[in-house]
């Protein structure tokens, strides 16, 4: 297990030249998508990087902890800081079982991650406000429209929404359905129902869009540049983005992906259960849905509100 033992006399040097054929190596070993092998690359070079800097003569477990406070000096999320710690957990496990080097990573915690949601709900009023300033006369404002719609009322995440094409619009049992690659998926194997209040504006869209075939995106670029290309999830992010702000909600916690949360929030409202907003949602974890619960729990029924009875 010598490779990686001993960074002395010129072996820091050697690790470096050979980072890049380890990380190669290590990577061909994980079972896991393009995106995440290039986040572990990262985060591995990052580590690194750390070592180099710091000058370490032997690579051992206060190194790594080193490294996670390092992080968190830099100000990091807990979900940054997190990815990065499991990539090199992961790299240590795979040095172990390649006969390189021990283990020293096994135990090593990631951050502690706030509880609650990054980004926050809108009321049913700011939702009517967003969605009447959208000027429906115009292709762009069709488009625009029915795309927040559609996030508002299915709970659609932003990535779901850009893979959608024409095609995954079905009739099945007299219903409309738009079936849909949720996250962690390889296929289109999950669906959200389109009432007729997300319908109708879905189909104003493409009849003023006109001609597309099956595999168009449901959703495309009206620019010069990128005309009728799928939208990114950055456009996305600037169309939803835009009309907050044109609606006076200006807030940094309010973005696209608020629509979303919107949505489960207001079906619980709405008298769903917990079960029907974990379908809604597709959350793998029912305590995830729990948290919107227990937010909406925790306001109606404010304990605050009795103290102020208690002091009138």
């Amino acid at each position: 297990m010598g490779e990686l033992v001993t960074i002395e006399a010129g072996g820091l040097q050697r690790l470096e030249d050979s980072l890049n054929a380890l990380v190669d190596r290590f990577l061909l070993a994980q079972d896991v998508k393009e995106k995440s092998k290039l986040t572990y690359r990262k985060a591995l070079r990052q580590f690194f990087t750390h070592l180099a800097e710091n000058r370490t003569a032997s690579l051992s477990r206060e190194d790594i902890i080193s490294y996670k406070e390092s992080l968190a000096q830099r100000g990091l999320s807990a979900f940054t800081l997190s990815t990065y710690l499991v990539a090199v957990r992961k790299f240590f496990e795979w040095a172990e079982s390649a006969k390189l080097y021990p283990n020293i990573a096994r135990g090593i915690k990631g951050a502690k991650k706030p509880r609650g949601f990054k980004k926050d709900a809108l009321t049913v009023e700011q939702v009517k406000k967003v969605l009447a300033s959208i000027d429906r006369s115009t292709l762009q404002g069709k488009r625009d429209f029915a795309l927040l719609n559609l996030l508002v009322r299915t709970g659609l995440r932003t990535i779901e929404v850009i893979r959608a094409d024409v095609a995954d619009m079905r009739q099945e049992g007299g219903e409309a359905l738009l079936y849909i690659q949720g996250k962690g998926r390889d296929s289109k194997d999950e669906f959200v129902l389109l009432t007729e209040e997300t319908l109708s504006p879905l189909r104003d869209y493409l009849a003023e869009r006109g001609a597309c075939n099956e595999t168009s995106p449901l959703f495309s670029s009206l620019s010069d540049r990128n005309k009728n290309k799928r939208l990114s999830t950055r456009s996305l992010s600037r169309i939803s983005k835009a009309y907050l702000r044109g609606a006076g909600l200006d807030d940094r916690r309010l973005t696209a992906h608020s629509f979303r949360h919107t949505a489960v929030t207001l079906s619980l409202m709405g008298g769903a259960s917990i079960q029907e907003a974990q379908t809604l949602a597709r959350h793998t974890s029912l305590n995830t849905t729990l948290i919107y619960a227990h937010n909406i729990n925790r306001v109606g029924n404010a304990p605050e509100r009795k103290i102020d009875k208690m002091l009138q």
